[in-house]
């Protein structure tokens, strides 16, 4: 965060998430061309659009990805030490890791989001469902280190990254966050991680640009999280979705495109934005498997074991931390 948004931030008296959201806010607006974090599309309600999302006919990741984690739970389980801690990074909808609680004997489970309300109701509903595992959410950005609890300090450590968000990441970044990963999770850690794969353009456009338009919802709930958590003046109909494929980066990008030329207000800051001018949002980068493998041993991981679906649409990979 810049020191005059910090300064900005700070005279509305924020709790500290609030802060850092504000300070990020007012510096990627800043930038040009203006962009805005994907992290903050989950507050309750980016959530709950998300995990619409997950059901649409279009979006396959999920389906695919939860298809191979009940076909390979066995496999899976076969791997991971028993009664381990399993820590999942970004935890949003319990259905992926019900499958592995459900197969392998973990010794807790530590469920790590920013969405803290959302965050604590899925915990509690886990607590119903598994009375005898000791789950402790923990409310924290997990693309930044983090403490896991201390009763869980003396345990093996498994990490669990579902849903491909590491393509959320630049490549750098995701290096990043797996040595990040690596360190919280300590010596001899393991991870089970979702990745999504190169594929058919039309297939990666349609499944961002939904007939629905849940994923336009989606993207443009950022900027009604503005207006009411930082007393900024976004007209939402003012701005419309658009997602397109970069070929050449290996990406989907998702962008907010100003339809006029109009002045928006955060914090007592003016932000101008020109007819078809950009807020560039999230990025989704897909990988081959070999790039991943590539990305991993760089990050201190080894792979041991990848799983794919017959039409290669995703892949699931176990990694162990390197010595």
């Amino acid at each position: 965060m810049n020191v005059h948004a910090a300064a900005l931030a700070k005279a509305h008296r924020f709790d500290e998430q609030t802060l850092a959201f504000a300070g990020d806010v007012i510096e990627d607006l800043s930038q040009h061309p203006k962009r805005l974090s994907p992290k903050y599309f989950y507050d309750a309600t980016g959530s709950e659009l998300f995990e619409q999302i997950t059901l649409l006919p279009e979006y396959y990741p999920t389906r695919t990805e939860l298809a191979k984690l009940r076909d390979r739970d066995g496999e899976i389980s076969a791997i991971l030490t028993k009664g381990s801690a399993l820590g999942e990074f970004g935890a949003g909808a319990t259905t992926k890791v019900r499958l592995l609680l459900n197969e392998c004997a973990f010794g807790a489970y530590v469920p790590v989001d920013i969405s803290g309300d959302f965050l604590k109701a899925q915990a509690e509903a886990l607590r119903k469902d598994f009375p005898a595992l000791d789950v402790y959410p923990v409310t924290a950005d997990f693309t930044a280190p983090f403490a896991l609890p201390d009763a869980f300090s003396a345990m093996p450590k498994v990490g669990f990254f579902p849903g491909s968000t590491l393509g959320n990441f630049e490549p750098h970044e995701a290096c990043g966050f797996l040595r990040s990963a690596r360190d919280i999770l300590g010596q001899g850690a393991q991870m089970v991680i979702g990745v999504d794969l190169e594929k058919n353009e039309r297939v990666l456009y349609n499944a961002y640009n939904d007939a629905d338009g849940v994923t336009a919802r989606f993207n443009l709930n950022v900027l009604h999280r503005i207006n009411r958590e930082l007393g900024g003046n976004f007209d939402l109909s003012a701005f419309t979705h658009r997602a397109i494929y970069n070929r050449e980066r290996h990406r989907i990008e998702m962008h907010l495109i100003s339809r006029k030329t109009q002045t928006v207000r955060v914090l007592g800051r003016s932000f101008s934005f020109r007819a078809g001018e950009t807020i560039h949002t999230e990025n989704s980068y897909k990988y081959s498997l070999e790039r991943f493998a590539a990305l991993a041993r760089g990050s201190g991981w080894t792979p041991r074991e990848s799983w794919t679906d017959p039409a290669a649409m995703f892949s699931v990979h176990a990694l162990v931390a390197s010595d």
